[in-house]
């Protein structure tokens, strides 16, 4: 599940793990873990070991081979959050 700070990813997830799959997901910032975690909890999934993460940003190649290593399928919840003064549509489409 990729962007899994996200409000989306976040339902997505729930009902990954509702449903007993293991669900390893993308985070920009590797000390959102924790509010992750507890979003789920508040959800009502107590994880444990059946989600994983990786760190990876969509504007950079990092990390993303780790992320899709070993699955079975792949979700996509990311999406780029450009920063400042961008109104462009082309700073939301083409990070």
């Amino acid at each position: 599940m990729t962007g899994g700070t996200g409000f989306i990813a976040q339902h997505c997830m729930l009902a990954l793990l509702n449903a007993d799959y293991r669900v390893r997901t993308t985070i920009r910032s590797p000390g959102r873990e924790a509010e992750v975690r507890a979003h789920l909890k508040v959800g009502g999934v107590d994880a444990g070991n059946r989600l994983s993460f990786v760190h990876a940003d969509l504007t950079d190649d990092r990390g993303w081979p780790e992320a899709a290593a070993g699955c079975d399928y792949v979700m996509h919840g990311a999406s780029p959050t450009p920063s400042g003064d961008q109104t462009r549509e082309e700073d939301w489409i083409e990070p």
